[in-house]
């Protein structure tokens, strides 16, 4: 298998396959981990938990159990992290905020339970903002800090996901699992290099969270990885109705990701835009993504150069429906534990508790006028792709205000191609695509409702046309 680095790097689905067939140990791969943790994470701070005694006692468990040849999950024995705010059995569950520093919940999220389901050990609970909102899109809270870039530790991973990110992108697990109301795990997938993919709205559920109800208009919880395959056999594993979770829009079991990922791509009709109509890009960035996107006509698809135009007020609509619905999640904290919350998160719920009623239908609406512009627009194209984000990496304290000579909005101007895609409920992936000034620059390929497989498999010709596994960032360690 080589040195211990190229082991930490190897691809989940691989690690499963060489646990199953006795060639590397659970407990080899948990003591990695957990090393590499201890060395590197010290710079990052991607971690808020590490599960060690909890990690240990399972990767003993997991080993048993193919000595014995008992039947074993997908990604069996193979040490994946989950973001903060997933509820998880046993191991601290803190959202990032000092209201929760000592919880130890007795129960999982669906989405911790289906992990677990899959034979995968969580080695660890990956930063978050502070209840996973942070006003800045960037992953800081008051029990770790801010959570660095692992190629250039002055700038950010972005947020919400950013410690997942990092972890991933260092080789601090297999796979990790974020979570994306917004942009949350594109946005720090692309910056950090690696692989991040958001399903479409309802595939995969959310219950049994520290905050209720959980509204759940535009959240997903979906992979962050190193390799397509990797989010597709993750999705996989997540995936599927749960009779918990009360949105109405999936009830039939999920296809197989994993079956057509290397299909062929020849005859797709794929349309590259790079405002959304009201958005910037930074040119370097512009340029990076339209020779990705341009790549796909060697691979038989048609691209075609389109324009959108979007309504410029989606951002105010995003946050009526987004803040309104963290403040029903998370009101109790408000007014029960107001002095342990840290500033972003006592504006966003105080903001969120502030939308009056008709600004919250008239967004409503907005949402759905947004999901039949995009209908429309899909009939059209089997895929859309833009950059993940307008700029890459910054420092946190010199947030873009402008973008290649035009103003912006300094929260949400570096990432106009997200949170619309959210409202929409349309299937999203960032793939590597290049590097800017030595910093990640992610391709973002957006389907239609429900196509999460055509994007998966198109992200993977991608990977294929363009291998990116080889770089790795020097926080990473030796190659």
């Amino acid at each position: 298998m080589g040195d211990s680095t190229d082991l930490a790097f190897t691809p989940a689905w691989k690690q499963a396959e060489l646990v199953a067939a006795r060639k590397v140990s659970p407990v080899e791969l948990v003591e990695l981990y957990l090393r590499r943790i201890e060395k590197v994470d010290h710079t990052l701070h991607a971690f808020i938990t590490v599960a060690a005694e909890y990690a240990t006692d399972a990767a003993r468990k997991a080993e048993s159990r193919v000595m014995q040849g008992e039947p074993i999950g997908p990604l069996h024995g193979v040490p994946v992290s989950l973001k903060d705010n997933e509820s998880t059995s046993g191991i601290r569950t803190t959202m990032g905020s000092l209201v929760f520093k000592d919880t130890v919940p007795d129960r999982d999220s669906v989405v911790a339970e289906r992990v677990r389901a899959s034979g995968a050990i969580i080695i660890g609970k990956t930063s978050t903002p502070e209840i996973a909102i942070h006003l800045e899109t960037v992953t800081d809270n008051q029990l770790v800090g801010p959570c660095r870039n692992p190629w250039d530790l002055d700038r950010t991973t972005g947020g919400s996901s950013g410690g997942a990110a990092a972890a991933q992108a260092t080789g601090l697990c297999a796979a990790a699992v974020g979570s994306d109301g917004g942009g949350s795990i594109r946005i720090p997938a692309s910056f950090c290099g690696v692989v991040g993919f958001k399903p479409s709205q309802g595939v995969v559920p959310r219950a049994v969270g520290l905050g209720r109800p959980d509204p759940n208009q535009f959240s997903q919880s979906g992979p962050i990885s190193g390799s397509v395959r990797d989010a597709a056999v993750l999705l996989q594993a997540l995936a599927g109705p749960d009779p918990r979770d009360p949105q109405p829009y999936v009830r039939e079991a999920p296809p197989d990701y994993t079956a057509d990922l290397e299909r062929p791509v020849r005859g797709l009709r794929i349309g590259v835009t790079f405002d959304f109509g009201f958005g910037a890009v930074d040119p370097a960035v512009e340029r990076c993504v339209f020779a990705a996107a341009r790549s796909f006509e060697a691979l038989g698809c048609y691209v075609d150069e389109t324009r959108l135009q979007l309504d410029p007020a989606l951002s105010d609509h995003f946050w009526n429906v987004f803040g309104a619905n963290a403040y029903l999640q998370y009101a109790s904290l408000l007014e029960d534990h107001r002095d342990l919350l840290g500033p972003s998160a006592r504006a966003a719920l105080e903001r969120g508790r502030a939308i009056p009623g008709h600004q919250y239908a008239r967004s409503l609406r907005a949402v759905n006028e947004l999901k039949l512009y995009m209908d429309g627009l899909m009939g059209k194209y089997d895929l859309l792709m833009t950059p993940t984000t307008a700029v890459t990496a910054f420092d946190p304290k010199r947030r873009p205000i402008e973008i290649a000579g035009k103003p912006v909005n300094s929260i949400t101007g570096f990432y106009p191609y997200t949170y619309p895609i959210n409202m929409s409920g349309q299937p999203a992936i960032t793939v590597p695509c290049g590097f800017v000034d030595g910093l990640p620059v992610g391709l973002h390929i957006v389907g239609r409702y429900r196509a999460d497989a055509l994007v998966l498999r198109a992200a993977a010709s991608f990977e294929a046309a363009r291998p990116w596994a080889g770089r790795r960032p020097a926080a990473a360690g030796p190659a």
